[in-house]
C-alpha cells in the first residue's frame, strides 16, 4: 500500500515531495544562473525512503551534471547537455555559443493526492540565439511509496514538438565520432560514494563496478539498475530505470549510456549510434521509470518489482 505523502510548491522556483518525514526529491525549474551549464530543470536531491541520498549535484569534474535532467548533448549544432562540447578531431572545447537552454513556460496540471503527485508543465527548448527550436510536454509522477517494499518511484514522460522551419537532428558524441560516448536523453548523475557501483540489466547482463557498466554500455534492454554503497553509513541504494511499453515504438531506438568509473552515471539515450531526424511540426514521445530503493536489489527483485508495478 502506497503510504502517504506531502507537497510544498514554492512558486516560481521548485516543489518538493516528502513521505515519513523524508524529502524524497525536489523538482527545481527555476534553474541555476550559470549559461555554461545550459540551464534547465532538473531534480534534486533524490533520496530514499530511509534518507539515502542518490543523486549528485554539480560535481567538480562536471559542473553541469544535476541530479536528474533532461539533455540533448548534440542537437543541429547546438548543446542542450551543458559545459563543454564534443569536436570531432579537436576533443572538448569550451563552445559557449553552442549551450542552449530549456525555459520553464507554466505548469498545465497540478495534481497532488493523498498518496501520489502529477505534474505537467510546458517547456521551450531555446538555442543560443534566442530562437526557440522545439516545445515540450512534460509530465512527472511521483508514486508507490511503500514502505514494504523499501522503495518509490518517479515517472517522467516527454513529448517534443519541432517549431522550427527545418528539421532538428539529434545526435551525441558519438555519433560525432567519439566511439562509446553515446550520452544524451533523460541522464542522472549518482552522488560521489556511488562511484565503482554495481550495473545490472535483464538476462543475467551486468556486475560488479566498471566491468557490470561495461557489459551494459550501447545495449538496448527494457531495464537498468545501478547499486551503489553510501558513505558514513553500512548501506546500499538501487536506482532501476525503466522504459514505459510504447518506447519500442518511438522515434529512434534507445540505448544504455551508463559508467560507474570514474562518475557514476546513467543516461537512456536516444540517439547513441546514429542520429535522426525530427521535421518541422513533427513531435516524439518517450516515458520511463526509476524506482529509488533502499538495499541492493539483485535482478530477480527488480523483474518482481516491475512486473508487480504496472504502467
Amino acid at each position: 500500500m502506497s503510504a502517504p505523502i506531502t507537497v510544498r510548491h514554492t512558486h516560481g522556483e521548485q516543489i518538493t515531495v516528502a513521505a515519513g518525514g523524508v524529502e524524497l526529491m525536489t523538482y527545481v525549474y527555476r534553474p541555476d544562473p550559470e549559461a555554461f551549464e545550459s540551464r534547465k530543470p532538473y531534480v534534486h536531491p533524490l533520496r530514499t525512503l530511509s534518507g539515502r541520498p542518490v543523486s549528485g549535484y554539480r560535481p567538480h569534474d562536471h559542473r553541469w551534471h544535476k541530479g536528474l535532467q533532461m539533455t540533448a548533448s548534440h542537437l543541429s549544432g547546438q548543446n542542450f547537455w551543458g559545459g563543454n562540447s564534443y569536436v570531432h578531431g579537436e576533443g572538448y572545447l569550451p563552445l559557449p555559443g553552442r549551450i542552449g537552454r530549456m525555459r520553464h513556460d507554466g505548469f498545465d496540471a497540478f495534481e497532488p493526492s493523498d498518496d501520489r503527485l502529477a505534474f505537467t508543465e510546458r517547456l521551450s527548448w531555446v538555442e543560443n540565439g534566442g530562437r526557440e527550436w522545439a516545445r515540450e510536454r512534460r509530465t512527472v509522477a511521483v508514486h508507490s511509496v511503500e514502505p514494504e517494499e523499501g522503495a518509490w518511484a518517479l515517472d517522467w514522460s516527454i513529448h517534443l514538438t519541432n517549431v522550427r522551419s527545418e528539421p532538428l537532428w539529434f545526435g551525441s558524441p558519438a555519433t560525432a565520432g567519439r566511439e562509446r560516448a553515446g550520452y544524451t536523453g533523460l541522464h542522472w548523475r549518482g552522488p560521489r560514494d556511488f562511484t565503482g557501483g554495481d550495473v545490472l540489466g535483464p538476462d543475467g547482463r551486468g556486475g560488479d563496478g566498471e566491468a557490470g557498466a561495461a557489459d551494459m554500455m550501447g545495449v538496448q534492454a527494457p531495464w537498468l539498475a545501478f547499486t551503489g554503497e553510501h558513505d558514513a553509513v553500512d548501506a546500499h541504494s538501487t536506482l532501476v530505470f525503466a522504459h514505459a511499453p510504447e518506447n519500442s515504438g518511438a522515434i529512434h531506438e534507445s540505448h544504455w549510456f551508463v559508467r560507474s568509473e570514474p562518475t557514476p552515471t546513467v543516461a537512456v539515450s536516444w540517439a547513441f549510434y546514429e542520429e535522426f531526424e525530427l521535421p518541422p511540426g513533427d513531435g516524439f514521445s518517450y516515458r520511463y521509470r526509476i524506482v529509488v530503493a533502499d538495499g541492493a536489489w539483485d535482478g530477480d527483485r527488480i523483474e518482481s518489482y516491475l512486473t508487480s508495478h504496472g504502467w
